[in-house]
C-alpha cells in the first residue's frame, strides 16, 4: 500500500460519518461505532421527534447499522480523538492536496487552465485535450520563471529603493531651500520695517521742525502785531484825549502826538498759508505694493459725454459715438459735464488702478469713483453727499478737494503726470496718489458706501489736455 492509499485509508477512519469531518470529541455506541459526540446526540434529537414508538426507552438507532443504543452508553474514544488529530494535521491529508470533486491526489498540472488536477479529472472532458504535466515537473519550471521574477522585483526594488533615497534627499535640500528662503523672508521683512520706521521717524522729524518754524514765526509775527496794536491803542486813546480838550490846551500839547505818530514805524509781516506744507506723506514702496490690486479700467463708451472722444490705442479706433448718432442721448450718457464712467462696478474688494494726464488749459478737472446712479442730467456738486468721491485740478496746479470736511484745495508745486486712486470698499476708502514720486494726495474716509461704485474721470474744456486711462485717451473734441 503506498503512501497516498495510506494517507486516504487514515483519513477514513478519522471522519465522522455523519459530518463527513475529521473527529471532534469522538464517542463510541454500546455496537462498536464511533461519532463526534454533538453529531450523534443531535441525531437523536431528530429521531425523538419521529411518530411511532420506541422498543425500549431512552434508545436509539445507531446511524451506522440501525441497531439500538442507550443514550448513556457512549463511551469517550480517547485513542480515536489522538487519530483525529493526527491526520488534521498532516500535510498529506490538507484538503488543498485533494481534488475537490473526485478527493483523489492532485498529481497533475493543467497548463492551459494553469491549476492542479487529478487523473480521473485528467480524463474529463474539461481536460482531456490539455497539456498536462506531472506537478513536480511543472513546478520545477515554473520555479524558474518565479526565481526570474523575484529577481527582476528585486532589481525593481533596488532602483525604487534608489529612488526613494533620492527623493527624500531631494525632499531634505528642498525643505531646507524652503527654510532658507522663509529666514530670508522673515530678515528681508524685518530690514524693511526698520527701513520703514526710520523713514516715518525721519519724515515725523521734518514734520515736527517745519511746524516749530513756522509756528515760531507766525508767533513772532502774532507777538509782534500785539505789540503794535497796543501801541496804537495807546496813541489812539492819547489823540482821542487831546481832541477833547479845549483848544488852546489842544494847541500848546499838539507838538507832542504828531511827532510821535510821524516817527511810528508800522509793520506788516508776511502771513504763511498754514495749509502749504513742505513734508510730504510718501511711504517707500507703497505704489508698489498698491499695483498687486492693480485694475484694467477702460471708459465706458456708453456713459460718454457726447463730445468727449475716446480712442483704442490697442486697436486704433474711436469708442464715442458722433453726437448726430441715435445713441446720443442714451440716458446713461453724462450731458452737464464731459464726463465718463469706467466699466468696471466695485461692490467689495481692493482696487487701484492709474490714469495719465497731460493737462494744457485752464479748465478744472476731476477724477475719482462715483455711484453706479448718480444723476447724469444735471449739474451737481461733486462732493460724497452726491454720490461722487474726486479731486479736482484747476489750471495744473490745485486740486480740490470737494467736501466740507476739507474746503481748502490741496495745492501742489508741479502737478504729476500719473495719478494712481486706490479703493477700499470694506474699509469705506478712496485715496489718491502721485505716482511719480508716491506720495499720498488725499484720501476720504467713511464708515461705509451706500453701494457699488465706478471709476469717474471728468475733463475740464476744448484743447485743455488729454486723459489716459488704460489704453484708452480721452480729450474733449474742440
Amino acid at each position: 500500500m503506498d503512501a497516498v492509499e495510506l494517507a486516504r485509508k487514515l483519513k477514513e477512519e478519522a471522519t465522522c460519518s455523519i459530518c463527513l469531518d475529521y473527529f471532534t470529541d469522538p464517542v463510541m455506541t454500546s455496537c462498536g461505532h464511533n461519532f463526534c459526540r454533538e453529531c450523534i446526540q443531535t441525531s437523536w434529537e431528530k429521531a425523538k421527534g419521529k411518530k411511532g414508538r420506541r422498543k425500549r426507552k431512552d434508545s436509539f438507532p445507531c446511524p451506522e447499522c440501525r441497531e439500538t443504543s442507550p443514550h448513556r452508553n457512549l463511551r469517550p474514544n480517547r485513542m480515536l480523538t489522538k487519530v483525529a488529530e493526527m491526520a488534521r494535521q498532516h500535510p498529506g491529508l490538507q484538503r488543498r492536496d485533494l481534488c475537490p470533486l473526485h478527493q483523489e491526489a492532485l498529481k497533475l498540472f493543467c497548463e492551459e487552465d494553469r491549476s492542479p488536477i487529478c487523473v480521473v479529472c485528467r480524463e474529463a472532458k474539461e481536460h482531456r485535450l490539455h497539456r498536462a504535466l506531472p506537478v513536480d515537473e511543472a513546478a520545477q519550471e515554473y520555479k524558474l520563471k518565479l526565481e526570474k521574477d523575484m529577481e527582476y522585483l528585486r532589481q525593481e526594488m533596488c532602483k525604487t529603493g534608489e529612488l526613494q533615497a533620492k527623493e527624500e534627499q531631494a525632499l531634505d535640500e528642498w525643505q531646507n531651500k524652503v527654510r532658507s528662503r522663509r529666514e530670508r523672508i522673515v530678515r528681508e521683512f524685518e530690514k524693511v520695517g526698520l527701513c520703514l520706521l526710520e523713514e516715518e521717524r525721519r519724515l515725523l522729524q521734518a514734520l515736527k521742525k517745519e511746524e516749530e518754524e513756522t509756528a515760531g514765526r507766525l508767533q513772532e509775527s502774532k507777538a509782534l502785531l500785539a505789540r503794535q496794536s497796543h501801541a496804537l491803542e495807546r496813541l489812539l486813546l492819547q489823540l482821542e484825549d487831546l481832541s477833547q480838550r479845549e483848544p488852546l490846551h489842544m494847541l500848546q500839547d499838539i507838538k507832542d502826538p504828531l511827532g510821535r505818530k510821524s516817527s511810528f514805524s508800522m509793520q506788516y509781516p508776511e502771513v504763511v498759508p498754514p495749509a502749504v506744507l513742505r513734508t510730504v506723506c510718501r511711504v517707500p514702496g507703497q505704489i508698489g505694493v498698491l499695483k498687486s490690486f492693480q485694475e484694467d479700467v477702460v471708459p465706458d463708451p456708453a456713459s460718454a459725454y457726447p463730445y468727449l472722444l475716446l480712442y483704442e490705442s490697442r486697436q486704433r479706433r474711436y469708442l464715442s459715438s458722433p453726437p448726430e448718432s441715435t445713441e446720443f442721448c442714451n440716458k446713461d450718457r453724462f450731458l452737464a459735464y464731459p464726463c465718463v464712467v469706467g466699466q468696471n462696478t466695485f461692490s467689495s474688494g481692493r482696487h487701484y488702478w492709474e490714469v495719465g494726464m497731460n493737462l494744457t488749459g485752464d479748465a478744472l478737472w476731476a477724477l475719482g469713483v462715483c455711484r453706479d446712479n448718480v444723476s447724469r442730467k444735471d449739474r451737481v456738486p461733486k462732493c460724497p453727499e452726491n454720490g461722487f468721491w474726486v479731486v479736482q485740478l484747476s489750471k495744473g496746479t490745485k486740486y480740490l478737494c470737494t467736501t466740507m470736511a476739507a474746503p481748502t484745495p490741496v495745492t501742489l508745486t508741479e502737478p504729476p503726470s500719473h495719478m494712481g486712486v486706490f479703493l477700499d470698499f470694506e474699509a469705506g476708502e478712496v485715496s489718491f496718489y502721485s505716482v511719480n514720486d508716491g506720495s499720498h494726495l488725499h484720501t476720504y474716509s467713511q464708515a461705509a458706501f451706500p453701494g457699488p461704485l465706478q471709476p469717474f474721470f471728468c475733463l475740464g474744456a476744448p484743447k485743455s489736455g488729454q486723459m489716459v486711462i488704460s489704453t484708452v485717451t480721452v480729450w474733449v473734441k474742440g
